[in-house]
């Protein structure tokens, strides 16, 4: 298993840059929870700078489904925790995303405004089929401007407005416009083609940055993945010399 690049770390909380294919929790002795705890507790220095006490617990603050890669954000402290998820519930954390999804956008191509992806979604995960969801819906906003063109994706920078599950995903999906690779919303053919042709084994979808004022502190930190998306920039800049 690749190494872990910790992007920032202050006393009670670290952001770490995660790998695609990477489950948070829910796999243990694999997932990024065990990978970390593991590398914590046989680093006295990182252990002091964090402020971790004997008993501590590591507990991720927010999502990142296990096929999306980049900035996540993880509490080593209750306190913080809490304050941390508190601050995700009121929309104080920006987020920022890239996205590499099929077809183009013509009209927004060149223009770097930001567009509005409003469809309402349901509380529960959809389809390919049905990616909105069963049940009430809900208002949803997703906005995106269009970075980079190739005859047959487009790389999109993406901000969350609000939060439902596979959001950025089955926004994507019902724009006509799904991102590459994703194996839940995606059309098989797709899926086969990109990995069988073009070898592109991961879903185009990475959180860039996460913006916040952390807890007792007023000014705001931003935090930017490092990872440089070789196989995402592959993609697109192989299509471009297919033009």
């Amino acid at each position: 298993m690749e190494e872990i690049n910790i992007l920032e770390f202050q006393k009670g909380w670290l952001a770490v840059d995660k790998p695609c294919g990477l489950s948070v929790h829910n796999n243990p002795g694999n997932d990024l929870v065990y990978v970390l705890s593991d590398r914590i507790s046989s680093d006295a220095l990182l252990k002091k700078h964090l402020g971790i006490n004997a008993s501590f617990l590591i507990h991720p603050v927010h999502r990142l489904d296990k096929e999306t890669s980049g900035v996540m954000l993880l509490a080593t402290d209750i306190n913080v925790l809490r304050n941390l998820s508190d601050l995700f519930l009121k929309g104080r954390v920006k987020k920022r995303y890239l996205a590499l999804v099929h077809g183009v956008f013509d009209r927004e191509a060149g223009s770097h405004q930001y567009n509005i992806w409003d469809y309402p979604l349901s509380k529960t995960a959809g389809g390919r089929e049905d990616p909105v969801g069963k049940g009430r819906r809900v208002n949803c906003v997703t906005r995106y401007r269009v970075l980079q063109q190739s005859s047959r994706y487009s790389l999109l920078e993406i901000e969350l407005m609000t939060g439902r599950k596979h959001q950025i995903r089955r926004h994507a999906k019902l724009s006509g416009h799904p991102v590459t690779g994703d194996t839940r919303y995606g059309s098989k053919k797709s899926i086969r083609y990109l990995r069988d042709t073009l070898s592109y084994h991961r879903l185009g979808l990475h959180c860039k940055c996460l913006e916040f004022v952390p807890p007792g502190q007023k000014e705001e930190v931003r935090i930017i993945s490092e990872n440089p998306l070789t196989d995402m920039d592959k993609l697109l800049s192989g299509d471009v010399l297919q033009m």
